[in-house]
């Protein structure tokens, strides 16, 4: 069971990777219009409030989405040139590791302020068994 979902949660970890790669195959000046239409026709289908099987229905209403997100995804391929497509892959590799070292730095900046309110909070807390002990003196 957790080899199907580790194959699940590959494949869903790949279509986020293509995601972004025709993303920046969207906005790439060598795409062709008709690429750019359909990747706006299936974004619109899918971000719809109406659709044909309508999504709060288990597991069938995601299906349409899915089939819709797969032909989009096979059709955007096929129209795109590969040099196209192989400079926007790089493009998202970049900013994957852009977005993995500026997450590590948020981090970082999170446990340093995490460990300085402790210590001000230890500090205060200190402060005020001595300043008692001393009252009692």
């Amino acid at each position: 069971m957790s080899a199907l979902i580790a194959s699940w949660a590959e494949k869903a970890q790949r279509l986020q990777k293509e995601a972004h790669v025709f993303y920046f195959a969207f906005k790439h000046p060598g795409t062709p219009w008709y690429a750019r239409l359909i990747a706006a026709c299936a974004a619109g289908y899918l971000l719809s409030p109406i659709q044909i099987i309508p999504s709060f229905i288990p597991v069938i209403g995601f299906m349409d989405d899915l089939v819709v997100l797969v032909v989009g995804f096979k059709l955007i391929q096929k129209t795109i040139s590969p040099e196209v497509l192989e400079e926007c892959r790089e493009r998202a590799e970049a900013a994957e590791a852009k977005r993995k070292s500026n997450d590590s730095s948020v981090t970082d900046v999170v446990i340093s302020v995490t460990v300085a309110i402790l210590w001000l909070i230890s500090a205060i807390a200190g402060s005020l068994l001595i300043a008692s002990y001393l009252r009692r003196r």
